[in-house]
């Protein structure tokens, strides 16, 4: 993906933030220690993993699959996952003719409970432009090629809701349990620009 050109004496964004948090807390406005307690959570405790374990279930677990897809929010309450960035959660299945794909156009909103802190490419102002103008393009840069009768459905998240992407199950993994799936599914495939890569199996 195009990185936007920046100034060559633009700061990073690590700095940026640190200048940032740095003025909130001399002001009193923010506590150090819950920032550092937000971030810890969010590195160790949620993140890809948690969205994978929901996949999982859904490949194995028909009944479990029909709630995911009727109601997000609910199913994914299931497994403890809720809280900020996850009160709405709007679940999309890619099929063999239908793919979906996520964006957030407006800033970076992402369900935070099931993949962790947005990717940085995900907050890039490129990617929130051209997966709405030119899906199927920006698709085929990023390495997911799709064929031309292939519909593609962009989904705008927003502070109402967050949109996760239930991936396509690869064929060859009918006979691996909840637990081998969970390592096959990426963060990636749950926002809608990879393909769950198919496992290399014994045989």
């Amino acid at each position: 993906m195009t990185e936007v050109p920046r100034p060559p004496d633009f700061p990073p964004a690590s700095l940026r933030a640190e200048a940032l948090e740095s003025l909130l807390v001399e002001r009193g406005l923010v506590d150090p220690s819950v920032v550092d307690g937000l971030i810890r959570t969010y590195e160790q405790d949620v993140g890809p993993l948690n969205g994978a374990r929901i996949v999982a279930r859904a490949w194995t677990d028909p009944k479990y699959k029909q709630r995911l897809l009727a109601d997000g929010t609910s199913a994914v309450a299931e497994f403890g996952f809720k809280g900020p960035q996850g009160e709405h959660i709007v679940v999309v299945e890619n099929t063999p003719t239908d793919h979906h794909v996520v964006v957030c156009t407006l800033c970076s909103c992402y369900p935070w409970p099931l993949l962790g802190l947005p990717p940085s490419w995900y907050k890039d102002p490129a990617y929130r432009s051209r997966i709405v103008r030119e899906p199927r393009t920006l698709l085929a840069e990023l390495g997911l090629e799709l064929a031309d009768e292939v519909e593609i459905h962009v989904h705008d998240s927003s502070s109402e809701v967050r949109y996760f992407v239930l991936p396509a199950r690869p064929v060859g993994t009918e006979t691996l349990t909840e637990e081998e799936l969970v390592p096959l599914v990426s963060r990636d495939a749950m926002v809608g620009v990879a393909r769950v890569a198919v496992p290399s199996l014994p045989g």
